[in-house]
């Protein structure tokens, strides 16, 4: 097998170093953005930190904007959408992956064409639905659309997963005594993490970061969700860059921290469970 030579080694970290600084500048510059004091967005200075750096905008957010309360509303609606798409997928999943039934091909065929239109495109019905349920402006109407509109392509990917897991551990399971419920309990749901993770992933991120639902649903300040706080510092004359680049810092934490809390998971669950022939 032919060596790789030190001028291949220096050319492979090149491009892994200009790719990965390629993704990190803009980061970078957002971070530059929120701590200028005032409203700058750009300068002539290319210093990363400025010499009058303060974190006066993130101080702002949350004395002179109810900052605060749109975190909490993300993390409500965020949450429950989260746990309806995984509690849900999972089960529907496995309902589809280990039952015949009648119109289960009928049921994935559906899940498969949902897939083809964006969710603003169901807009205005999910809008009308919504006002004659008398669910405008509440956290729950929101709930319904995310969840709707997260839930296809998380059964579909559950079905999936559930399918390359061999139906011969749950007879094994069940052969011991152990219930169908237990079997997919104790024996499947293990086994499928990795799916799952990449379940709540999305959902998270389907509610955490929407705008245009959530624009449509919700019209009270004090029940914004994070999205439409950010683009409230967006005028049609002025954009408050400071206090706008400060909050999208701090949107940005939570996603990143449970991408790195489910990602042990996610590698775990890829390792459990082998059998041994």
């Amino acid at each position: 097998m032919k060596k790789t030579s030190k001028l291949q080694y220096f050319m492979i970290y090149t491009a892994l170093f200009m790719a990965v600084a390629w993704s990190i500048y803009p980061i970078l510059r957002v971070i530059t953005i929120s701590i200028r004091p005032g409203d700058n967005l750009l300068t002539e200075s290319l210093s990363i930190i400025p010499e009058d750096w303060t974190f006066d905008n993130y101080i702002k957010l949350f004395t002179d904007h109810p900052f605060g309360t749109w975190i909490w509303n993300s993390i409500l609606v965020t949450a429950t959408v989260m746990l309806t798409g995984v509690t849900l997928a999972s089960t529907a999943g496995y309902a589809l992956s280990r039952f015949r039934f009648p119109g289960r091909e009928a049921s994935l065929f559906s899940l498969l064409v949902t897939q083809m239109f964006p969710a603003t495109m169901l807009l205005l019905p999910l809008f009308i639905m919504l006002s004659s349920l008398h669910l405008i402006n509440t956290y729950l109407g929101l709930i319904v659309i995310y969840s709707s509109t997260a839930l296809p392509f998380c059964v579909w990917s559950m079905k999936g997963y559930y399918d390359t897991i061999p139906y011969s551990l749950e007879e094994a399971a069940r052969i011991d005594g152990a219930s169908r419920f237990m079997a997919f309990y104790k024996i499947i749901l293990p086994l499928a993490s990795p799916a799952l993770v990449i379940t709540a992933l999305f959902s998270f991120m389907s509610a955490w970061t929407e705008y245009i639902v959530a624009a449509q649903v919700l019209w009270y300040e004090e029940m914004f969700t994070l999205p439409i706080g950010l683009k409230s510092f967006q005028a049609n004359m002025t954009t408050e860059w400071g206090l706008y680049a400060a909050g999208a810092m701090i949107v940005s934490i939570p996603a990143i921290a449970l991408f790195l809390f489910l990602t042990k998971y996610l590698i775990g669950g890829l390792t459990l469970g082998s059998v041994k022939g």
